[in-house]
């Protein structure tokens, strides 16, 4: 499916559950803002290339803009588009004054050097750097980026500004005025709601399997914290294969054979299985945390796993949450599941712009009050309404962006 229709049939899901009228809905279905960008950049042949990129800023109701920028071949202004909705809502649902932004630039970075990438960040920054801000507009890491890219965007802003200002953008090196916590704050978000789900499907995550799609900075973070809390990884993947061992892999020692070789594909000690057999295992905890649309109609049937925590953003179709509701499988969505991310961000933001900086287990212990508290707030209202956990939480942040705009005098009526 199409992310941005997925992101607006989840949006009419709750909008019929929280009786909002058609004025509020149409509102809601649009960005504030959508740039599309076109970014020279020279590469090392000493040809130039001319990159799209885009940049979707959805609503700002509750506070500054926030979201990520993606560096992929297959970015699409639909795509970010459906990111930046997202995005509203997973402010939304764990309770920071943020409203939802996105960024991507169409291209391969796997296939670009270190120079070409640089000039590209820069490039993309400039264009956009009068519509971002401390206070408009806060990007932050995504798929393919990372500390460095910001470290770049932070560079480039503050000298079109003309003074230091860290604040622009979240998810830096420590030394430019990152947080503690922040590389493994997504993972650690949602072994934190999984930490609170077991408790109602009677797991022990002592002694629970995992199976974990997607290992790249999310997916083996988060096989990483469960392996170190007793937790058995059994099944792990990437663009490239599929491995497999009921008895358990080490993560760290698999995390290691990727640096090495590119891919989890051909590790010791495990088995090769296809993507459609990684889907089917017999699993306590299933973490999808590659890309969209993964779990669909046509496997959502086969899947055995007790409890899905969504590490992706919009891994699962509205059809394939249907299927899975009626399984009695336990999804947390993706706006609940990966929020440690964008919490971990607004951390850093309100630390740049006080200039004061706390220890990593100060970081945690706010992460997991605020993910816990967000966790028993929507599981809440899925007893509450008698829905999946899905649409309880776009309930629970729909409404609350509504009561905003509201309050704001910028909506008449729900």
């Amino acid at each position: 499916m199409n992310p941005y229709n997925m992101a607006l049939k989840q949006l009419a899901i709750a909008g019929k559950k929280l009786n909002l009228n058609e004025d509020t809905l149409e509102m809601l279905k649009y960005p504030k803002r959508v740039f599309t960008v076109y970014i020279p950049v020279e590469l090392v042949n000493g040809k130039t290339k001319v990159f799209t990129g885009y940049r979707v800023q959805h609503n700002n109701a509750r506070g500054p803009m926030k979201g990520g920028i993606r560096y992929h071949p297959d970015v699409t202004l639909d795509e970010v588009t459906a990111l930046s909705i997202w995005m509203t809502w997973k402010c939304s649902v764990v309770g920071i004054p943020y409203g939802g932004a996105k960024g991507g630039v169409v291209c391969n970075p796997k296939e670009m050097s270190v120079n070409e990438i640089e000039r590209l960040t820069r490039g993309y920054t400039r264009a956009i750097s009068d519509y971002i801000g401390p206070m408009v507009d806060i990007p932050a890491p995504d798929v393919n980026t990372s500390s460095r890219e910001m470290a770049w965007i932070m560079d480039e802003y503050s000298k079109a500004v003309g003074y230091n200002c860290p604040a622009v953008v979240t998810g830096k090196p420590l030394n430019l005025g990152g947080s503690e916590g922040r590389e493994e704050a997504t993972s650690l978000g949602l072994v934190y709601t999984v930490q609170e789900a077991v408790k109602h499907k009677n797991i022990d995550l002592k002694d629970a399997a995992i199976v974990v799609q997607g290992y790249g900075n999310v997916g083996w973070n988060a096989a990483k914290i469960f392996h170190d809390i007793g937790s058995k990884v059994i099944a792990a993947s990437d663009t490239k294969g599929v491995v497999y061992n009921r008895q358990g892999i080490n993560p760290y020692k698999l995390r290691d054979y990727k640096k090495k070789t590119g891919t989890v594909k051909g590790f010791e000690g495990t088995e090769a299985i296809s993507e459609e057999e990684l889907f089917e295992l017999e699993t306590d905890i299933f973490v999808p945390a590659a890309l969209e649309n993964q779990i669909t109609k046509d496997n959502a049937g086969a899947m055995r796993a007790k409890i899905i925590a969504e590490g992706a953003n919009g891994p699962t179709t509205p059809e394939a949450d249907k299927i899975l509701h009626t399984n009695e499988v336990l999804v947390i969505p993706d706006i609940l599941a990966n929020a440690g991310g964008v919490s971990v961000s607004y951390f850093e933001w309100v630390q740049n712009l006080q200039n004061y900086y706390w220890a990593k287990e100060e970081v945690n212990t706010r992460l997991k009050r605020l993910m816990t508290k967000a966790f028993n707030n929507i599981y809440e209202m899925t007893r509450k309404h008698g829905v999946d956990m899905r649409t309880a939480a776009l309930m629970y942040a729909v409404d609350n962006v509504c009561n905003t705009m509201q309050s704001r005098g910028s909506l008449d009526k729900k």
